[in-house]
């Protein structure tokens, strides 16, 4: 694996990472070998409510917590690398909103901007300055983007992408990777990951069985699997979409030469390569994925991060194949919210913040920090574990190991998960409830936060 190499901006302050002041009545990370029962009356009566509103009480479904027993933790509060419920708990978060939270939840400089912004206005419904400054830095650091569409959600991004795949080469199928999951469109929920996973669904009924068919899908990191695909379907595949780094299958990291390789495949047979970096994109590298590995796909899908906590999503490429997006081509795609400016001035304000010499280090020295003590941990005591970070990205499995794609990851106890993941909570830590979920740190997080996490896990190692 090649080490990341992040760049520094001159003229601009390098990052320092700063602990936020603790909220009143929180409650930290006891120090104990069996801590109290976590107390979680209000988040059990909002849950109960909710389940009467909501489907399933949520609107997401792993917020659920299916996968990992008991009823989700109902938040009130979020300020740099903490989170506060309803019940006045304090954890330190690695779920980051799953990921946009980057530069630390509350960040003063992005609220500063927003606030400012919310004067002026926060829908327009037409074009505004901003979208070209966000732009231009999308552009600036992504090496396959010449042209960029913003849109309003991630899974917005990848239907787009899937459209403009097959306008642009006249074809009708596509590949994605076991595992992978690119958002709730039809074309993608065929042994998709994320909650699809958590839930235990195949794939999800609603699905029109033509829309299925024309979804195929390869093993990641397997380059034979895909080749086969494109020997058995010669001249109607329109592109292969993606995760770069897998996120929704735990953390899975591709070998240099399994994304070589699919760049070369994708040229040889004239087909669109997409690399979906709405989890990776800005957080492994400033360049996104693409540029970590030097490899470039012909287009790329974006978000979280590039919204800086607000709904954003985007995708980009080269403009020859952009330049097939409505108005300028015959693709229809548009969105009334798309553009909006209160997503441009949290993402041009959060890619400002990562541009700043050491941000990128802080977030690797944190991370890989933090993932080496939990796998230490582990093993002190006696149990299997696997694991590893990019960056602020990490993930790990309880199994022997390595897990290169989505079939390894199902060796993975999540019987155990699920009992770690509730001693950490009473422990005070917040990790992702699901063990097919990538986790993430932020420039918030501090040593001491990930020592006291380390701390935390020992303790919990020892008694599950």
């Amino acid at each position: 694996m090649q080490s990341l190499n992040a760049k520094t901006v001159q003229g601009q302050r390098p990052f320092t990472a700063q602990r936020p002041r603790a909220a009143r009545g929180s409650v930290s990370v006891r120090a104990v070998a069996a801590p109290p029962k976590l107390i979680t009356k209000r988040s059990e009566e909002i849950f109960k409510e909710a389940q009467e509103l909501l489907p399933g009480g949520v609107n997401s479904p792993v917020r659920a917590f299916r996968s990992v027993g008991g009823g989700p933790i109902v938040f009130d509060r979020v300020k740099g690398a903490y989170c506060y419920d309803v019940d006045g708990n304090k954890y330190i978060d690695y779920v980051g909103s799953w990921g946009p939270a980057i530069v630390g939840h509350g960040n003063e400089e992005v609220n500063d901007a927003l606030k400012a912004q919310i004067d002026k206005g926060t829908s327009f419904g037409a074009p505004c300055e901003l979208e070209n400054v966000l732009a231009k830095m999308v552009i600036d650091r992504v090496p396959s983007v010449e042209m960029v569409r913003f849109v309003s959600s991630g899974t917005e991004a990848c239907l787009s992408v899937l459209r403009l795949m097959r306008a642009y080469t006249g074809r009708e199928k596509i590949i994605k990777f076991t595992g992978c999951y690119h958002g709730h469109a039809d074309s993608f929920l065929v042994k998709a990951g994320s909650g699809v996973i958590t839930l235990g669904l195949p794939d999800s009924p609603g699905v029109p069985k033509s829309t299925a068919a024309a979804t195929l899908t390869a093993t990641y990191n397997n380059l034979e699997s895909v080749k086969e695909l494109f020997a058995a379907n010669k001249g109607e595949i329109a592109g292969l979409i993606l995760e770069p780094v897998v996120g929704n299958s735990g953390f899975i990291v591709p070998t240099k030469e399994f994304l070589q390789g699919l760049r070369e495949i994708c040229t040889a047979e004239g087909a669109v390569l997409c690399f979906d970096e709405v989890m990776t994109g800005f957080r492994i590298a400033k360049g996104c994925a693409q540029e970590y590995f030097g490899i470039t796909p012909d287009l790329t899908t974006m978000g979280k991060v590039i919204g800086g906590g607000m709904p954003v999503g985007a995708y980009g490429g080269k403009k020859e194949i952009m330049k097939m997006v409505a108005p300028a081509g015959p693709m229809y795609q548009a969105g009334t919210l798309s553009g909006n400016p209160m997503a441009m001035t949290a993402g041009i304000k959060t890619l400002e913040i990562l541009g700043r010499p050491g941000a990128y280090e802080h977030l690797e020295k944190v991370t890989k920090r933090l993932i080496d003590g939990i796998i230490a941990a582990a093993k002190e005591h006696g149990h299997e574990i696997t694991g590893g970070n990019i960056s602020g990205m990490f993930g790990f499995f309880f199994c022997k190991g390595p897990v290169s794609c989505f079939e390894d990851a199902l060796a993975a106890d999540t019987a155990k998960f699920a009992r770690f993941h509730r001693a950490m909570l009473e422990e005070g830590v917040y990790l992702a409830p699901s063990q097919f979920e990538a986790g993430f740190t932020s420039l918030a997080h501090t040593e001491a936060d990930v020592d006291a996490t380390i701390a935390a896990a020992r303790r919990v190692f020892a008694r599950i």
